[in-house]
């Protein structure tokens, strides 16, 4: 069982920065992705980006560039660097931890484990 803690969520104004944070359990397993979805009020989840214990990055295209995923190494939280902050960009942010995969995918039904989720909210 893997327990994911996201963290790291705000109330900011337009083209404001946040960086989210989320915190695994003790026990995670050598091989995996890990990924960051949000999802607004009336919209699906989406996937954002996603990385792997080999730091294999993968990115939503209508990100362009803005979002960084990273994990220093497999014992530290994964993060989420959000810059230049839009109010589209509302949402419930979700941390989420799935089976290794090469190239890790952005869809929600590849990962087994969730984290409650964080509130960012973008102000115009």
């Amino acid at each position: 069982q893997v327990e994911l803690v996201e963290s790291g969520g705000d109330s900011v104004q337009a083209g404001g920065s946040l960086r989210l944070s989320c915190v695994t359990s003790v026990y995670t397993p050598r091989n995996y992705c890990m990924a960051w979805f949000r999802q607004a009020p009336g919209k699906e989840r989406e996937g954002l980006a996603a990385i792997n214990n080999k730091y294999d990055r993968r990115y939503a295209d209508f990100l362009k560039g803005r979002f960084t995923i990273s994990k220093d190494n497999n014992k530290n939280p994964l993060y989420l660097r959000m810059n230049d902050l839009e109010p589209e960009d509302t949402a419930t942010y979700y941390c989420a931890h799935g089976p290794y995969d090469r190239m890790c995918s952005l869809s929600s039904s590849q990962y087994n484990y969730w984290g409650q989720g964080t509130q960012v909210t973008v102000s115009s």
